[in-house]
């Protein structure tokens, strides 16, 4: 009877310390199915900074993104995204996302053949400013001792 306490009480403790972190899978739904559809990268700016260069997803430069197509499904987390711009090299690949339930879009980039569970390497950016119609994906990082801001403007297409 005392192993089981014993047993049952180390039970409680590793289940109660449990991180969270920004790629727990728990989900944001709501958040997360008002993404559904089909969108476009209508801006990319820099709150506070002048135009700066950033490699957005160690694909392309930021600005590359403006105009590029991502298509989201929310039951299965999966999608695509498209670099159209004509200034810039053309990208497509797979994506898998979700919003978890610190309301930050968590994104994995997919190689055509690599599975997701094999891609260790993601990103994560908080959604702000979420409608019908359009939501932000702000990416926040530090240049020079500066925290910087990264804010793509995603607007619903029909």
């Amino acid at each position: 009877m005392k192993k089981i306490l014993f047993l049952t009480a180390i039970t409680l403790v590793l289940f109660s310390c449990k991180s969270t972190s920004a790629t727990d899978t728990k989900l944001n739904k709501g958040s997360q199915v008002a993404m559904k559809g089909n969108w476009v990268i209508s801006s990319v700016s820099y709150p506070g900074q002048e135009y700066i260069k950033v490699n957005s997803f160690e694909i392309a430069d930021s600005q590359c993104f403006v105009g590029s197509t991502w298509k989201l499904v929310s039951n299965n987390n999966k999608g695509n995204m498209t670099l159209t711009n004509s200034k810039c090299a053309a990208f497509s690949s797979p994506i898998t996302w979700f919003v978890n339930k610190s309301g930050e879009f968590v994104l994995k980039v997919l190689d055509a053949d690599i599975k997701a569970k094999r891609v260790r390497e993601g990103y994560v950016l908080a959604v702000e400013n979420q409608t019908e119609t359009s939501f932000q994906l702000v990416d926040k990082g530090n240049v020079e001792g500066k925290s910087i801001s990264v804010v793509y403007q995603f607007q619903k297409v029909n």
